[in-house]
């Protein structure tokens, strides 16, 4: 019931007063007047009609979802979603807002310039520069020992909590290791109750992982690395896994097969193979046959390649034989197991015995990681 302004007529603005071309002008904007009469009237339709009524609520529901939007985030646009049933409401309400909420910035606006100049620093003279850099490293300085203390702090909850996880340096699992073939070399069934479970003390533990990570992560990746790049022989790997030790000879040049790969070059070595068969986890010796040796002749690729892999696949049973060696010449009898395995691992730390072992570890996967491959 809103009455338009009717269009205004309006005579050409031309002085010349013989005109009488009528100028038709309608304004660009169109106002809304409501009469007394008319509003009057609408408030009895309301008290009447039950149409206006529910249209009354459904504004006053709209309006209370408009609060309830506004209160969250003034700039944020009402998405549909599951729980929505009505989306041309919530489309009303969008609108709603535009019109009755205040102004915000958009992306790129002056807010954002303002915002930025608490990171923009202007440049002044050297001095003021050399003074900022005194600043920051002040700082920097200052929160140096806070961030190690934090570092340390997460390092030992971590260990105490989750010890499988705990980060520990590869010679210091070394160390773990050399200390517990140094007690198994004492009592020859520690290593048989520490993977079997049956130790569940914080050292065993710190031990078993310490094996495990010798085992998975630094040897058996590069033997098969080795292998994969190879040509050998499934009977020849498994030929060279049983016997602990090697011999590698060089002898007068034959064309013939290598025993190794099967391909026909110029062989000129012979590998000696001998030693008895153990137990790659505890180390317990097969006696079995313990005279048997094996001589094969294959050329150079798989000489070299033979050299590598043996010194990788048995370097825990000769760090064992090791320490066995070293318990044998110690000579002390009538003494706690305990106390013989730290006094001897002292002796060797002191004297760089576990250096030494450790060193060659690394050349030999240097040299497992070096390898050529085979053409």
């Amino acid at each position: 019931k809103r009455k338009r302004l009717n269009t205004s007529v309006l005579y050409d603005s031309d002085e010349s007063e013989d005109s009488d071309i009528l100028v038709r002008k309608v304004s660009a904007k169109r106002h809304c007047i409501m009469d007394e009469d008319d509003s009057s009237e609408e408030q009895q339709t309301d008290k009447t009609c039950p149409t206006e009524n529910v249209a009354t609520s459904r504004k006053q529901k709209m309006f209370a979802k408009l609060k309830e939007l506004a209160s969250r985030s003034v700039t944020r646009r009402c998405c549909s979603s599951v729980n929505c049933e009505d989306s041309n409401s919530e489309g009303e309400i969008e609108e709603e807002l535009r019109c009755h909420l205040p102004f915000t910035p958009t992306e790129g606006s002056e807010t954002d310039d303002s915002s930025m100049k608490d990171f923009i620093v202007e440049e002044d003279d050297d001095d003021d520069d050399d003074d900022d850099d005194n600043n920051t490293e002040h700082l920097k300085s200052e929160n140096r020992p806070q961030q190690k203390q934090l570092n340390s702090s997460n390092s030992e909850l971590l260990a105490y909590y989750v010890p499988q996880l705990s980060r520990c340096d590869h010679y210091e699992h070394f160390k773990r290791i050399v200390k517990a073939l140094l007690i198994n070399a004492i009592d020859d069934t520690f290593l048989k109750s520490l993977y079997d479970g049956t130790r569940q003390k914080k050292y065993a533990q710190d031990m078993l992982l310490s094996l495990h990570y010798l085992d998975d992560r630094f040897i058996q990746p590069r033997i098969e690395n080795l292998i994969c790049r190879s040509r050998w022989k499934d009977r020849y790997k498994e030929r060279v896994d049983c016997y602990p030790d090697v011999h590698i000879i060089l002898k007068n040049s034959k064309n013939l097969s290598c025993q190794a790969c099967g391909l026909k070059r110029s062989c000129k070595f012979n590998v000696l193979l001998s030693g008895k068969l153990y137990n790659s986890k505890t180390l317990e010796v097969d006696d079995f046959m313990s005279n048997d040796k094996q001589v094969l002749k294959v050329g150079v690729v798989c000489a070299n390649r033979t050299r590598v892999y043996h010194n990788l696949k048995h370097f825990k049973y000769k760090l064992y034989v090791d320490c066995i060696s070293v318990v044998e010449l110690d000579g002390v009898e009538d003494e706690p197991v305990k106390d013989t395995t730290e006094r001897l691992f002292s002796h060797l730390e002191e004297s760089g015995w576990i250096q030494k072992r450790y060193d060659d570890l690394e050349d030999y996967m240097d040299d497992a990681d070096s390898f050529q491959e085979e053409k």
